[in-house]
Parts: C-alpha cells; structure tokens; sequence
C-alpha cells in the first residue's frame, strides 16, 4: 500500500504542477472570473481534459493486488483494477464551475474511463458516479460569490474526501473485486486525492490574491489619475483636454495606448499605434469597435486585431476596450485602451477600464456645468454691458423722460418694461433654462424700447404656436434679435423687417430669427457661432456663446442653422422640446 500512496501522490503532484502552469495563462484567468456559458464550456473542456490525464496517467493493478508498470494506460486488461486520481479533478470542476462544468467533466471522465475497459458493459458504473460527483461538488458552487473569492483548502479537502468515499462505495458495490481492491486502494486514494484538491484550490486562492493585490494597486493608481484629470476637463470635453488624459492615463496604467474621442472624431491619440491613430482623425477612420460602442453605449472588447478594426494592416496593437463615455442617456464621447498582447486584456484590466471611464464621464459632465456657469455669466456681462451701458441706459430713460411730457400712459408702459428688462436679465443669470414666456417678456421689452426711440426704423412680429411654458435658454432669443438690429441693415432707416417663430417640430423646438437685411459676409459664415471673427461689424462671440451653450445643455440633439443671402438671413435653432420642470428632470440630454 505505501507503493501504491507514492504513485498516486506522484500522479497528484503532476495534475498540481499542470495546474500550477494553467493559472498562469491569462485566458484561463479570464474564464474564472467571467462565469458566461460560453466560458464555462471552455472550463468543462480543460477539467475533462485533466480528468482524461489522470485516467492515462492510472496505476493498474492486477487481481492478486500487484501494481502493474505501465507508464501510459490506453486500456485495462481484463480482470485488472486500476487506481487513477480523476475523482480529483471532477471535484474541483464542480467547485469552481458549478455543477454544470462538473457535471459534464465527471460525464467525459467516466465515459473514458469506460473506453478504457473497452466498453465492458460492468463499467458502466463509472459514467454514473463520476457524473454524481460532478454534480454533487457543483452544487457547493456560489454563483453569486464575490470576485476573487474560491473555496478555502481545507473546505476542499473535506469536499474531496467525501466525494471519494462516494466513488469508493460504487466501486465496492459494483466492482467485479469489490471489497478486496477497496481495501487495497481505498485510503491512498482517498486521502492523496483530497490533499491534491486542497492544493489546487490553493493555487487558485495564491492567484486570486495575487488579483486582488493587483486591483488594489490598480485602483490607487485610478484615484491619482482621477484626481490628476479632474483640472484638465475644466472646460469639457476638448482636443486640449482629451490630449492631458491620454498622457496621464498612459503614465498612471499598464495600458499601451489611450484614446479619447467625441461623438464626430478622435481628439487625442497616445501610446504605440500613434502614426496612424492620431489627433482630429474623423469617424470614417476611427477604429469599428470605437464606433459600436458610441451606437450601442455598451463597453465593446476586442481580442484580436480584426475586433479592433483598424484601418492599418500593420497596426501594433492586438487587444483593447472601447468605452463610451455616458451619463444617463448622453452619449459624451468613447475612451479606447489598448494592448499589444491580447492576454493583457483580463477582467482586471475591463473593469479598471470601465471604472475610469465612468470618472472621466463624471468629470466631463462637471467640467461642462461649470463652463456653462462660466459661458451664462458671460452672456449675462455682455447684455449687461451692451444693453444696459450708460448710453442704452440714458438714451432710454431719455426718451421715456420725453414721452411723459405728452404721452404719461406710455412713458409708465416703458418704465414697467424696462424694469422687466432688467429683471429678465437678472433671473436669466441665475439659471440654464427658463420658460418661453420670461424669454418672451425680455425680447419685447428690449424691442420696445429699442423701437420707441426709433420708431419707423424696424417692424418686428413675434409668432409663436407652442406653449408659453416650454423651457428655452436664457438669452437664446434675444441674441438672435440683437444680432439682426445690430449687423442686419447697414445704415437703411425704413423697411427693416424682423420675423420671429416658435414652433414645435416633431421632438424639437424651433427657434427662428429671419430679417430681410445685407446677409452675412460669406467669408465669415462658416466661422459664426463657432469662433470670434475678426470684423469691423463686430467678433460674433455672442453667437459663438449662445451655440457653446446649446451644445453643452443639449449635445448633439441642439443645432444652429444659418441661411443667409442678398434678401436677408434667417438663423434657427433647433432644441429638443422640454415642456416642464419634471420633463426637464427626465431629458438625459439637458444635463
């Protein structure tokens, strides 16, 4: 029996050591810790694997008990018994896989067992506890166990040893030697076997420890970068900013390539692959995988370089993620993480990949509302500053000085609305949306003063189809009116005509200014609402603000639409339509 003990042990310490080199390939890992069906096949087919290894690597014993020398066992012969450490690893199966994969290990296991007997019809005993076995230690599988958590050892040893103590009573019961081949092989087996199973549950817990170092790491390493790019996105999601995050998160990871992109193209590109993955490359170019994510808002992962879709056949990089940066339902932009080897890419490195996606997401989303801040209290200083100058301010106190001295009933109209003016600018200060009817207000206080000091000069008509309570950007309209009185008509006195329409048009509002003045220069139509322009009639940085805003309440659902011509220029916006305060909770977009 000692002789017996030292070949089955050494049977065990050959399964440990394979098992001891499979943790250390990175693709079984990632079948730990991602318990998909497709992955638990994958395990059931390297258990069975093992378990036919162990049925190979068996000690034959013939009927009067003598160990038999054969390194390889293809077949038993007739009338021998044969002591094997399968057991080992249909157990373990269960343990780690569930019942499912031990199941279906303990089935291939005993069925090769069976060939081994060459189909003799009193084998058929080992398929059935084999099979039991499986199920039985899968039953001890916690599917909704924490990560990086497997059963301790000595749990392993006590599972082992009754799951051997199973597969010795079939054997006692169905075997053509029953009691006397148990008795020969019952204790080494059954106590090797359960020591084998603590080990390889060892490993398995030395790995997941080792994970669980790594993710901490890793997660001290997330939290310097989150505090280093928090500055960068002051100002949003920008070709300056995005170029920062890459170099920072290529310097605080083991990632080989960082990118970040909006909605229309890659901003910022660092890491290997650079000459081809580069700033401003436009969506055609952009990699598939970045493009799927952006459609579906899912994290796409990618394998291999055809997954990555690259358009450069000698791109380095061989593995990567592609997360979409969102919050709620706005799409912000995709970060894509790269690797060159695609065994880098472990559960690990997905969710430090997914965690600092959502960050930067965050981030974003903060950096805009301060711009926005930033961008409302610049609109309010400009009105302030072009409207409520001293000379606007005295011209218009003047003219109600001269009106009350024939017309009291209209100079008290044009007191009241220039106090509405001014408390329209500062409640429009204070807020990112307001309802139409304050917007409203504000505009026809504005035209009726502008209108009351020259009085033939403009004929403006306002008509609106929506309700007065849908919710508009402060500012939104009455820029778009001053913009026309001020650069629309040249030195012309009379005929100078403004239309403005509200109208709902499917889910959006449509906000359009149109007069029938000069147009707008054609060198410069391009530029307005997107840059300051150098021009005598003035930098269009009322425009350009008032479309920075619309694209940071709104993304990509806000456009401002420019026609113009020799008969005049028509300027619309087009948000989408939010009707209530509760509506306006809702709209992922007016974040």
């Amino acid at each position: 029996m000692g002789e017996l003990a030292f070949l089955i042990a050494e049977r065990v310490g050959l399964i440990i050591l394979l098992a001891f080199i499979l943790v250390n390939i990175r693709p079984f890992r990632r079948l730990l810790l991602d318990a998909t069906p497709a992955n638990l096949f994958k395990l059931a087919l390297i258990f069975s694997a093992f378990a036919i290894i162990s049925n190979l690597l068996g000690i034959e014993i013939d009927p009067d008990n003598h160990i038999m020398r054969e390194t390889i066992l293809w077949h038993v012969t007739p009338g021998y018994s044969v002591a094997n450490v399968r057991i080992l690893a249909v157990t373990v199966a269960g343990i780690v896989g569930g019942p499912g994969v031990g199941g279906l290990t303990g089935l291939v296991a005993g069925t090769h067992r069976m060939m081994q007997e060459s189909w003799a019809a009193d084998a058929w005993f080992y398929i059935v506890s084999s099979t039991l076995i499986g199920i039985l230690s899968g039953m001890l599988y916690h599917k909704n166990r924490r990560h990086f958590v497997v059963m301790p050892p000595w749990q392993g040893f006590l599972v082992s040893l009754v799951m051997e103590s199973i597969q010795m009573i079939f054997v006692v019961f169905f075997s053509p030697t029953h009691l006397k081949l148990a008795h020969f092989i019952a204790l080494p087996m059954i106590v090797i076997s359960s020591i084998g199973t603590a080990f390889f549950l060892m490993i398995l817990s030395l790995y997941f420890r080792q994970e669980v170092d790594t993710r901490a790491v890793q997660t001290r390493s997330v939290m310097k970068l989150a505090v280093k790019t928090l500055p960068a996105f002051r100002h949003g999601l920008q070709s300056e900013s995005a170029r920062q995050v890459t170099e920072l998160i290529l310097e605080y990871t083991d990632f080989d390539a960082v990118g970040i992109g909006n909605t229309e193209k890659t901003l910022a590109f660092a890491g290997a692959g650079s000459d081809h993955h580069y700033h401003d490359m436009p969506k055609a170019n952009v990699p598939r995988f970045a493009k799927q994510a952006l459609q579906n808002r899912q994290t796409q992962l990618a394998y291999n370089a055809a997954q990555i879709g690259c358009h450069n056949d000698h791109c380095p990089l061989q593995a990567g993620m592609a997360i979409p940066l969102t919050l709620g339902s706005r799409v912000l932009g995709v970060l894509t993480l790269y690797f060159k080897e695609n065994w880098q890419l472990t559960p690990v490195e997905i969710q430090t990949g997914e965690g600092l996606g959502e960050i930067l997401a965050t981030q974003i989303v903060l950096g805009e509302k301060e711009r926005q801040a930033g961008l409302l209290r610049d609109a309010e200083l400009k009105s302030l500053q072009a409207q409520i100058s001293p000379h606007f301010f005295f011209n218009s106190i003047n003219t109600i000085i001269a009106i009350s001295r024939f017309d009291s009933e209209k100079a008290r109209f044009l007191l009241r609305e220039l106090s509405t003016f001014f408390r329209s600018n500062l409640l429009g200060a204070n807020q990112s949306k307001i309802p139409l009817k304050q917007e409203e207000a504000h505009v026809k206080a504005y035209l009726n003063l502008e209108q009351t000091r020259f009085p033939d000069k403009y004929d403006v008509e306002f008509y609106s189809s929506v309700d007065d309570q849908v919710l508009v950007p402060p500012f939104a309209i009455q820029v778009l009116v001053e913009n026309a009185i001020h650069h629309a008509f040249g030195n012309r006195k009379t005929g100078n005509i403004i239309n403005i329409w509200i109208t709902k048009s499917g889910k959006y509002l449509e906000i359009r200014v149109a007069d029938n003045g000069e147009g707008i220069d054609p060198a410069v139509i391009g530029k307005l609402g997107k840059e300051k322009i150098d021009s005598r009639q003035g930098s269009g940085t009322a425009m350009q603000n008032l479309n920075a805003r619309l694209k940071g309440l709104y993304g990509d659902s806000a456009k401002m639409q420019i026609v113009t011509g020799k008969t005049g220029t028509s300027i619309s916006l087009l948000i989408p339509y939010v009707q209530t305060r509760q509506d306006l909770n809702t709209e992922g977009a007016s974040i």
